[in-house]
């Protein structure tokens, strides 16, 4: 057997696709040890465990098709980088997470580099929802699919692509050392003073276009609630664009930043104004009640209304086929309409009781308590290089 230590090449473009990495990465860690080496591009978490990115993946962060169209030659640029990192490094596998537009680009740079690399797709696009054609392009540029939608197989199954269901990571999040009190403590509030939580998006587009409709709903909620403590956890990716931002608020809002703290916020908060996203699914498992509010470029709007099969857009309510926690979307996500949202959480405890409940009951039938995803990958992983070899 060669001394060479496996080498896994993970690419994560985004905030939830760089937490899915390290995950992954950790469960390989636990299989393997010293056994096993990372190459890749990923954000702050993956590097926490052990891969040197050439690049900050806040720039790829980007959701719309304007905002696309100019970053394009910087994807470009990038993708060049993380094939020339591939040829370098020459990876047994490599894995490619989320973030459909650049992964699949890089897919067709190392494909062409290393026809025999094995590539495995991390989180399916959601043909589902819309565009059901990526299916077959998923089939013809990746060799497995890890799905955490146990729902997604027989689209993809269809187009000749093999799907592995490995649940999804949000849904395994441990809150176990989670603690409200210390939440409190930390921005001194009383044992029964309410807490918003704020949480305007992990992309630099999203702050530009949610945050300042998420302002105007806390300026508006301040003034009925001047006990109201107002908290707003920042992912990495936009961390500073956030604290610039709420540095020019009238009202004193308290930015927190790294895992532990956003835990502990979501325990202890009241109410949540969300943006779409994964962190929805969080605040599910967390039991707090929350609502969505979301807004893209008008343009990539109007294109979208018209692919989107689904009139839901956060995971639960799809599960739900209800508006489970309500969605403020484009010119509905606007202060008033979020306030007054908001609002009613805040006054109504019996309202919140049951949005938490059934919020549990979707996320029963997202697959909620089933095994660790990250594990789950990381046996999909090892079984594809094992069928490699032999």
């Amino acid at each position: 057997m060669s001394a060479r230590p496996l080498t896994v090449m993970l690419v994560a473009a985004e905030a939830s696709g760089d937490d899915r990495g390290a995950g992954l990465m950790r469960a390989l860690k636990r299989r393997l040890g010293g056994g096993v080496r990372f190459v890749g591009v990923g954000g702050e978490r993956m590097t926490a465990e052990g891969l040197a990115s050439p690049f900050d993946i806040a720039e790829l962060s980007v959701l719309g098709l304007l905002e696309g169209l100019a970053a394009y030659p910087k994807v470009v640029r990038r993708v060049r980088e993380t094939a020339a990192l591939a040829a370098r490094e020459k990876p047994d596998i490599a894995v490619l997470i989320d973030s459909w537009g650049f992964t699949l680009r890089v897919a067709k740079a190392l494909r062409k580099h290393d026809p025999r690399l094995p590539l495995v797709k991390y989180v399916g696009p959601q043909v589902w929802a819309s565009r059901p054609g990526r299916a077959k392009t998923t089939a013809e540029t990746f060799d497995r699919l890890l799905s955490i939608h146990a729902f997604d197989a027989p689209y993809f199954e269809a187009a000749g692509l093999p799907v592995t269901f490995v649940g999804n990571s949000a849904l395994a999040v441990d809150f176990s050392a989670a603690d409200p009190d210390r939440l409190r403590r930390r921005i001194g509030a009383g044992p029964d003073d309410p807490i918003l939580l704020v949480l305007p998006g992990s992309r630099p587009g999203e702050i530009a276009r949610v945050l300042p409709a998420f302002e105007d709903a806390v300026m508006r909620l301040k003034t009925d609630w001047p006990d109201l403590h107002v908290v707003v956890p920042a992912a990495p990716t936009v961390a500073d664009a956030v604290r610039a931002r709420v540095a020019g608020w009238p009202h004193r809002a308290h930015v927190l930043e790294g895992e532990e703290a956003k835990l502990d916020a979501m325990k202890a908060a009241t109410v949540a104004l969300a943006c779409s996203g994964t962190v929805t699914t969080e605040l599910a498992l967390a039991g707090c009640p929350m609502v969505v509010g979301y807004r893209l470029a008008p343009l990539t709007y109007a294109i979208l209304k018209r692919l989107i099969r689904t009139k839901w857009v956060t995971l639960f309510n799809i599960a739900a086929k209800d508006f489970v926690a309500p969605e403020l979307i484009q010119d509905a996500c606007n202060g008033p309409a979020l306030a007054r949202e908001v609002a009613l959480r805040l006054d109504d405890a019996e309202l919140r009781r049951r949005q938490v409940e059934r919020q549990y009951e979707a996320l029963a039938k997202l697959g909620r308590g089933g095994p660790d995803p990250n594990e789950a990958a990381a046996q999909a992983v090892l079984e594809m290089l094992g069928k490699r070899a032999a």
